[in-house]
């Protein structure tokens, strides 16, 4: 098949797993395209937000139409790094066998990351950036595709262990999840409080989802694209003398050059996922906020006069 015809394809399937999603989740449509522009780009999502917004569920959700395999991990403060990775036991011929942790699975919703203590966080990042565990020596390479949903709380700061900046950069997306509308949440609530449950079916196999990373991947981008990606998150480091005035006088630290590429990798799947075969500036645009807003670190004068990442964000276009 070739790549025009797996981009009609994609756009066909995406639709479909768009709906197949909705059955199950009421609105957060952004949140939703965000969480598969980063699984179709390869890349990982933290999703920041307040308990009881159907984190969980929609994670689930996008994993059965995905027909993927799904865990989830909770973290807590007592978690150890062979909780998740596994661990290596005596079986009955005194022999060691490596039994598997809950990190090998293709979807991972690691629930509430900053309750865990940094060793813990460690190990799921180097499954993330690997794609591979090393235990007691041995190398084991997981399951592709491999995607990691951590999400995080903001409201309470007590027993917590909040991500650093360089683990944060991991991440292709950072999604801020709000509260419904009343007309959604009247819908919620009728739906969640019956006994009816809706079935989902698996749309995609894995091969398939790795066949429609590598093609977007090939997708072509116009140097001006490139350039206009990198000259945007340039702007976002105080120090060059490109930054805009808002980053001079509001930012400690910019974006890295992993959110150059993220930025043009998401827009790739964002022109992708509305059929078209080469990404423009508006699909850099309409990808930015996600990718760069856990990248730019405010000073604590933007938080003492109320100055929002998003404001920051337009203010480099």
């Amino acid at each position: 098949m070739s790549d025009v015809a797996s981009i009609e394809r994609f756009v066909e399937k995406y639709k479909a797993l768009k709906s197949e999603v909705a059955k199950v989740i009421v609105g957060q449509d952004d949140v939703v395209n965000q969480i598969l522009i980063s699984i179709f780009s390869g890349g990982h999502s933290l999703l920041i937000g307040v308990p009881g917004l159907a984190k969980t569920l929609m994670v689930n959700t996008i994993a059965q139409a995905l027909g993927l395999d799904f865990k989830r991990i909770q973290f807590t403060p007592d978690l150890m790094p062979s909780d998740i990775l596994g661990s290596e036991i005596l079986d009955e011929n005194r022999q060691f066998k490596f039994i598997k942790g809950p990190i090998f699975a293709n979807i991972i919703l690691a629930d509430e990351i900053n309750r865990t203590p940094p060793k813990t966080q460690a190990a799921l990042l180097e499954a993330m950036q690997e794609r591979a565990v090393t235990v007691s020596g041995h190398h084991y390479k997981l399951d592709l595709p491999y995607f990691v949903l951590a999400t995080q709380n903001p409201i309470e700061q007590e027993g917590t262990y909040p991500l650093p900046e360089a683990q944060l950069d991991r991440f292709m997306f950072a999604i801020n999840l709000k509260y419904p509308t009343f007309e959604e949440e009247v819908q919620v609530v009728k739906t969640t409080t019956t006994d009816v449950q809706s079935k989902v079916n698996a749309l995609f196999t894995a091969q398939e989802i790795i066949d429609f990373q590598n093609v977007i991947r090939r997708i072509p981008v116009p140097d001006n694209v490139i350039e206009y990606a990198v000259t945007m998150v340039s702007k976002s480091r105080p120090n060059e003398a490109s930054a805009s005035e808002l980053v001079a006088e509001y930012v400690d630290w910019g974006a890295g050059p992993r959110a150059s590429q993220n930025l043009v990798l998401a827009a790739k799947t964002h022109a992708a996922i509305h059929g078209k075969f080469s990404p423009d500036i508006e699909n850099i645009q309409a990808v930015s906020s996600g990718v760069l807003r856990h990248r730019i670190i405010k000073n604590y004068k933007a938080e003492a006069e109320g100055i929002t990442d998003d404001q920051i964000i337009r203010s480099l276009y």
